[in-house]
C-alpha cells in the first residue's frame, strides 16, 4: 500500500501486518502481483501448447484439458497474446524447426515430421507463412553466415530472405 505525504510529495510504502497462524508478520515492499483469470488461463494454454506442439492441434481437446469452453479459450487467448491458439501452435513448431535447421543435418522433411507436420509440403507452406522464407532458404542463409543466426532469423521473419 502506498500513501502520499503532503509535506514532501513522495510516496512511501506502508508496512502491512499479515496474520500467520496466531501471530502477525510484518511485510514491507510492494504487494504481490495478482493475475486475472484470463492471464492464468492463457499461461496454462501456452504451457499446454508448448508441451504438445508435436501433436495434431485441437482447440476442443485443449479446452477440455483446461476445463473451459473452446470459444471462451480462443477469445481469451487471442486477447492476451495477439495470436489464436492455432497460430501460436504453428509459431512454436516453426521456432523448434528453426533450431533443428540450424543445428542438424536432417532433411527438411525429417525436421517437419520431428516437429509434428504430416507432410513436408504443409511444413514448408506454414514455415514460409510464419518466417517469410522456406526452410531450405533459412538453412542456406544460416549456414552461409555462420554465427549471425539472430540477424538471419529476423531477416527471414520480415521477408528479406
Amino acid at each position: 500500500m502506498f500513501r502520499r505525504l503532503e509535506v514532501s510529495n513522495r510516496y512511501v510504502q506502508e508496512q502491512e501486518e499479515i496474520p500467520v497462524g496466531r501471530r502477525y508478520v510484518q511485510r514491507s515492499g510492494p504487494p504481490p502481483e495478482k493475475k486475472t483469470g484470463g492471464e492464468i488461463l492463457t499461461q496454462c494454454a501456452r504451457e499446454y501448447i508448448e508441451s504438445h506442439y508435436r501433436d495434431k492441434f485441437s482447440l476442443q481437446a485443449m479446452a477440455g484439458e483446461l476445463f473451459v469452453n473452446g470459444s471462451y479459450l480462443l477469445r481469451v487467448f487471442k486477447r492476451h497474446t495477439g495470436y489464436t491458439p492455432l497460430a501460436y501452435h504453428n509459431h512454436i513448431r516453426c521456432a523448434r524447426a528453426m533450431e533443428l535447421l540450424a543445428r542438424s543435418g536432417k532433411s527438411v522433411s525429417e525436421i517437419g515430421e520431428a516437429v509434428g507436420f504430416v507432410s513436408s509440403a504443409h511444413f514448408s507452406h506454414v514455415f514460409k507463412k510464419e518466417e517469410g522464407c522456406t526452410p531450405s532458404e533459412y538453412r542456406a542463409a544460416h549456414q552461409e553466415r555462420g554465427p549471425e543466426s539472430e540477424s538471419i532469423s529476423k531477416e527471414c521473419h520480415y521477408g528479406y530472405c
